[in-house]
């Protein structure tokens, strides 16, 4: 009997074996991170998030909401601020700006809607949101809402938030 059950289990465990084998790894849903990079219209925000040295922070589990303003967003501000900022001995400067653009938890614009809200961000500042005309944080506009991450969410914004 002991021979049969012993016979029985080895084969169960070989076939379960084989089918863990053949089916594929199931990939990570994308982050933040992942997100923005991938994007092309955030190019300006990576460099950034990578010079702060915040990519690890932002690939964590969260959950983040960001406020992430595009490259023609970063273009606007005056001549020469992405460049000075950039610089090494601008790191805190820049990590300030960036943790003012991200708040935590998952936030979706429906729960924004129709509120005025003053939110405290990751860097201690609090921003102003606007929800009852569209979505507006400070004086910047939501331009695209409700990016799903497997760690936050991403609203898209058409002006640096400045603290």
């Amino acid at each position: 009997m002991n021979r049969r059950l012993a016979l029985k289990t080895a084969i169960l465990a070989t076939g379960v074996a084989i089918v863990a084998a053949c089916t594929p790894m199931m990939e990570k849903e994308p982050d933040i991170v992942d997100i923005a990079a991938s994007n092309g219209n955030f190019n300006t925000l990576v460099a950034a998030v990578t010079a702060a040295g915040l990519v690890e922070t932002l690939k964590g589990d969260g959950p983040f909401t960001v406020f992430a303003p595009t490259d023609a967003a970063f273009a606007a501000l005056p001549a020469g601020t992405v460049d000075n900022l950039l610089l090494p001995e601008n790191k805190d400067q820049l990590t300030a700006i960036l943790t003012y653009h991200v708040v935590p938890g998952a936030v979706t614009s429906d729960q924004l809607a129709g509120q005025r809200l003053s939110v405290a961000t990751v860097n201690g500042e609090n921003v102003h949101i606007d929800g009852r005309n569209g979505v507006k944080v400070e004086q910047s506009n939501v331009t695209t809402a409700d990016i799903i991450a497997s760690n936050g969410v991403i609203h898209v914004i058409d002006k640096v938030l400045l603290p």
